[in-house]
């Protein structure tokens, strides 16, 4: 199948969009059918409960996950995306240090919690690039 948009302009900004598409819905899921790892690295200082974090998580990754599914919203999708990425880089560190500070993580977790940091800038990177590819609809 090409990548094209409807109108039948090619559309190079699909392929790395379902990419996304794919690893925002999986997350997302997750959230809903095992919340517990996820509120467990919701940063201590935010106000209120770590579970509507994580649901309302859960549903902004749905939501931009579709977005970048339907090519009328992809090129608001990838936007939202690289937002997304960036809104939850903080859980991202608070699970990095969790992981790192307890003597009872596993070291295979303690090191992949790391090696996930960086690779945050790439998400937002290919988020931003399905922004600016995709044909204006």
């Amino acid at each position: 199948m090409a990548d094209d948009t409807p109108s039948g302009a090619p559309d190079p900004g699909r392929t790395p969009a379902l990419r996304l598409a794919a690893i925002l819905l999986g997350a997302g899921v997750m959230h809903f059918v095992a919340p517990a790892p996820f509120d467990s690295i919701v940063p201590k200082r935010l106000p209120g409960k770590a579970r509507s974090y994580t649901y309302w998580s859960g549903v902004a990754e749905i939501g931009v996950g579709t977005a970048l599914l339907v090519p009328r919203t992809r090129r608001l999708g990838g936007r939202l995306a690289a937002l997304l990425f960036i809104a939850v880089f903080p859980a991202n560190i608070q699970f990095a240090a969790d992981s790192v500070r307890n003597p009872k993580t596993p070291v295979a977790l303690a090191a992949i919690s790391l090696l996930r940091l960086p690779l945050q800038l790439p998400l937002i990177t290919q988020a931003l690039a399905v922004g600016r590819r995709t044909p204006r609809s």
